[in-house]
């Protein structure tokens, strides 16, 4: 078999990336696995596994590119418009499915991922543009969050 070129690799490694991270936030990092990728990339669970040996290499991959996409749901212009923002965001299946990653990170069951740039870059943003009541703010949010999708969970269970 012919070696491959490197833009050939690379597309691999981004469409690897991107079934992933589409994955992430819809079944969830937990229900991804290297069969859900190769069953939607075409790509072999061993040819997966060669670019991304461990499945926590997905998410250190991916740490910037979600990062950026939760902080752009918010707008960081007064308190006010931070927590309308970030509620509007909570509609969001996409938005809610990084808060539930966040959390389950924080939970210790995944402790080799030291950073999750999603919250820590909310949280800087808010410091920055709105000194410490932001990020008070954030820390509100993020329980306000919690709690509600706590809530969810349940009342799924429940269903």
């Amino acid at each position: 078999m012919a070696k491959r070129s490197r833009v050939q690799t690379e597309q691999t490694i981004n469409q690897i990336m991107d079934e992933a991270l589409k994955q992430i936030l819809s079944i969830g990092f937990e229900s991804m696995s290297y069969t859900t990728l190769s069953e939607a990339t075409g790509i072999s669970r061993t040819g997966i596994s060669h670019h991304f040996p461990r499945k926590n290499d997905f998410l250190v991959r991916l740490d910037a590119r979600i990062g950026a996409m939760f902080v752009a749901a918010l707008d960081f212009s007064s308190l006010e418009m931070l927590e309308t923002t970030w509620m509007q965001a909570m509609q969001d299946e996409q938005y809610r499915a990084v808060l539930r990653l966040f959390f389950s990170l924080c939970g210790g069951a995944n402790n080799e991922i030291t950073l999750f740039r999603a919250v820590i870059t909310a949280r800087q943003q808010a410091i920055q543009e709105l000194g410490l009541a932001g990020e008070s703010k954030i820390n509100d949010l993020l329980g306000r969050s919690a709690v509600m999708l706590l809530s969810n969970f349940e009342m799924a269970k429940a269903a």
